[in-house]
């Protein structure tokens, strides 16, 4: 299968009844977008639970692994082109979901899987310690893509990352041969940037900072990033489009005084940003090394 066949996407992440976080915000961009999406549930809220009490409904860890199962199995599962993991519950479903994409290579070597390893910010990780590091050992080496923001990237790596070259070597050490790292180090006053890195490329996509954003934008990013590569466009282009379309959607609600990105209103934001975004090029770490 080639990388622009057309095939379904499987979104693994949190879901949210009211807003737009985890799966609510990925499955709604990958449709808007044009792919037919297989979504599975790894915890179940009220909302985000920055608003307020919000009860978790959980999965028996062997429930999970059962309906991990199902999906192997599934007489449709040569229609999958793509995974997209985000949050988990527990650290045993982080490795089901390994389970899932070493069978899903059997059948389709070219299958793409984006792992966003949503555990932690600025204040440290927000998950156990042990999901964290089931991400880490289990899924981090099979993706294809990585798209974690600086500060999980350096607890995956261990290091400081007080720079975007700092990033780059973390990233590059990390394994996975492309990482897309969101919080980089801005080079505009007053911005910030998504740094993507790949055996070919150094790239850093910079806009202006929007105070008190909504949560989700993480997830958002990796999918509309991950449906622009499956269009097949060129990674600098991907780049630019995804991060336009992040940064449009949120400046938008912000500037409405939402406190959850408006999707549905702003979906034409996905399609056709109209957002100016800064592209640099930086040196690649292989470019210095060569020196």
């Amino acid at each position: 299968m080639s990388e622009n066949a057309a095939g379904a996407v499987i979104v693994i992440s949190s879901h949210v009844v009211r807003g737009s976080v985890g799966n609510r915000a990925a499955v709604f961009a990958l449709e808007t977008l044009g792919h037919p999406v297989w979504a599975l549930p790894t915890v179940v809220l009220p909302w985000h639970p920055g608003h307020g009490r919000s009860t978790r409904l959980t999965f028996a860890e062997a429930d999970f692994d059962a309906a991990i199962d199902d999906l192997i199995r599934a007489p449709w599962i040569g229609e999958v082109r793509a995974v997209l993991s985000g949050y988990f519950g527990n650290a045993a479903q982080a490795r089901s979901i390994a389970r899932l994409i070493a069978a899903l290579r059997q059948n389709n070597p070219e299958l793409l899987y984006v792992c966003d390893p949503v555990m932690g910010d600025l204040g440290g990780l927000y998950v156990p310690e042990a999901t964290a590091e089931a991400i880490r050992d289990h899924l981090i080496p099979l993706a294809s893509l990585a798209t974690p923001n600086r500060y999980e990237l350096a607890w995956l790596s261990g290091a400081a990352l007080d720079d975007n070259s700092a990033i780059m070597e973390a990233a590059l050490a990390l394994g996975p041969s492309r990482m897309l790292v969101t919080s980089a180090v801005p080079m505009m006053a007053g911005g910030t940037g998504n740094l993507y890195l790949s055996g070919r490329h150094a790239l850093l996509a910079e806009h202006r900072v929007v105070e008190n954003p909504p949560n989700g934008l993480g997830d958002l990013l990796a999918a509309v990033f991950l449906s622009r590569l499956l269009s097949g466009l060129e990674d600098e282009k991907a780049l630019q489009l995804a991060t336009a379309s992040v940064f449009e959607v949120l400046a938008r609600a912000v500037k409405r005084g939402s406190n959850e990105l408006m999707l549905a209103s702003d979906a034409s934001s996905l399609s056709t940003p109209m957002a100016m975004v800064q592209m640099r090029r930086l040196v690649h770490p292989a470019q210095r090394q060569k020196k």
